[in-house]
């Protein structure tokens, strides 16, 4: 029973380190973002890789999600008569929740893990202690331009996958499920609020902190060869995902 407790303290403990580890990263990386020289060779080359690489996979996930949106949503509401409202809930659901959420998952999926694999590599090969011996601060040279290109290039991203979910869901209502085009429109613009639009670029923003927070910090911190930065991908994907869910819902019940 005692060995019980001392896993559970053992994980608790862990747990704990590793929270306050990831806070330090980001004390840090916010200290060194303000003050200069600033590398903007390497922010914009991260910016490129986080958001023009990802730009296919949000614009193919925000269509087909604004499609299935637009037929589940006429699906039910067609039992009560309201299928006119097919379009502000495909646009509320896309600009408040699906948007934000799905694109940041994907975004995770795919640049989180390559910059957990990109830094775990290098410190299994001991590139950042070569870093550190040169005078240069790893933190600043490597970890502020991830983190400044994921709060930048999310929101952008989040804007184009909500304009692409919008417009599959127009084509579907319109085409497939006979909805008048100019009563879609309509509706669409009555019910939107830049409110809407607003939060869940807010949204975007903390989950680009969080995808380049976490995937800098598991390939910062990998060891064990190249088992280890494996592992690392793993555990930047796997966290990022976590934290978007659970950052969702605290910043959705903030907000609405």
């Amino acid at each position: 029973m005692s060995s019980f407790f001392e896993k559970i303290g053992a994980s608790a403990r862990a747990a704990n380190e590793k929270t306050g580890s990831i806070t330090i990263m980001l004390g840090q990386a916010t200290y060194f973002s303000l003050f200069p020289p600033y590398k903007l060779r390497n922010i914009f080359k991260q910016m490129e890789f986080v958001g023009v690489k990802s730009l296919f996979v949000v614009i193919l996930t925000g269509a087909f999600t604004g499609m299935v949106l637009a037929m589940q949503s006429h699906h039910a509401l067609q039992n009560f008569g309201a299928e006119v409202m097919v379009g502000p809930a495909v646009a509320l659901s896309m600009t408040r929740e699906l948007g934000p959420v799905i694109s940041s998952l994907m975004v995770a999926g795919r640049a989180g893990s390559a910059m957990a694999t990109e830094l775990g590599t290098m410190r299994v090969s001991e590139q950042i202690d070569a870093i550190t011996t040169m005078g240069l601060n790893p933190v600043k040279y490597l970890v502020v331009p991830r983190i400044i290109a994921g709060i930048c290039m999310l929101p952008l991203l989040v804007i184009i996958a909500d304009f692409c979910g919008i417009l599959g869901g127009y084509f579907v209502a319109t085409n497939l499920l006979d909805i008048n085009a100019g009563v879609y429109i309509s509706s669409t613009i009555e019910h939107m609020e830049m409110s809407d639009i607003f939060n869940g670029l807010l949204k975007a923003v903390v989950f680009g902190l969080i995808i380049s927070l976490m995937g800098a910090f598991h390939g910062f911190y990998a060891k064990g060869g190249a088992e280890g930065v494996g592992r690392a991908a793993t555990d930047a994907v796997v966290s990022g995902c976590v934290l978007i869910l659970i950052f969702d819902y605290i910043l959705t019940s903030m907000m609405f």
